[in-house]
């Protein structure tokens, strides 16, 4: 576990000893993002026990209730890439755009907006255009999406809205930044079972399934040339970018 401090964040990242990521606490909101929800327990209980220790890294073995034969399966089932013998593993949608970067595309994780603690967690930057992406798991749980609203389970989540403004929000910075128009289109990767039907897609959030990704992105027309993408990431990578 690890203590990460900036831009007015304070979050504990835990990772397993390959360095794939487990998931993270935010110590001012109290909030748990897990990459499985089978995590979540190991994970709250390894964040108290780095904050009675007081050390600025703490190794501890990771128990998983319900064992790790059942952790295993849960990854078989949902199709998940992972190292064999390594025990958690790094962000399956992660991986996944990281998939992009042979294809032309650029991926930039964790991108911090401002000082106030928001961070984006992947932009994707391709000849298919720009977006911000962010991953909603529920397994198991019934999603409705619609035009302008979503539901899990009956109840209504702001992903839509969220989507919308992070997206707004990096375009705004990343036009300030490059000094030319540019879009970007926010994406919502969802895990659950899913129900849209296509007269009831959004018109400004790209939905997909977990398992689309990335062929959706492959799929894309092609709306800026790679020279001008391999320029706009660099932009994208520098942090004065987003400092404003």
């Amino acid at each position: 576990m690890r203590r990460w401090r900036r831009y007015g964040a304070d979050r504990l990242y835990v990772t397993a000893e390959s360095g794939a990521r487990v998931g993270c606490v935010d110590l001012q909101s109290g909030e748990v993002i897990v990459d499985e929800p089978i995590l979540e327990a190991g994970v709250r209980k390894a964040a108290q026990a780095y904050l009675r220790s007081y050390v600025t890294e703490l190794v501890l073995p990771f128990q998983v209730e319900g064992g790790l034969e059942e952790l295993d399966e849960l990854r078989a089932l949902d199709g998940d890439v992972y190292e064999p013998g390594v025990r958690t593993r790094a962000s399956s949608v992660r991986v996944r755009l990281d998939a992009l970067t042979t294809q032309g595309w650029h991926v930039v994780h964790s991108v911090p907006l401002g000082r106030q603690g928001t961070v984006v967690d992947h932009l994707l930057i391709g000849p298919g255009g720009i977006f911000t992406a962010r991953e909603c798991a529920h397994p198991g749980q019934h999603i409705v999406v619609r035009k302008r609203t979503m539901t899990v389970d009956g109840e209504p989540v702001p992903y839509q809205r969220d989507a919308r403004l992070e997206a707004a929000r990096v375009q705004a910075l990343l036009r300030a930044a490059v000094g030319s128009q540019l879009t970007v289109r926010a994406v919502l990767v969802l895990q659950g079972i899913v129900d849209m039907a296509p007269g009831e897609r959004p018109d400004d959030v790209l939905v997909m399934a977990r398992s689309d990704v990335p062929g959706s992105f492959l799929n894309l027309l092609e709306r800026i040339e790679p020279p001008r993408v391999d320029a706009i990431a660099a932009i994208a990578r520098q942090r004065t970018t987003w400092s404003r």
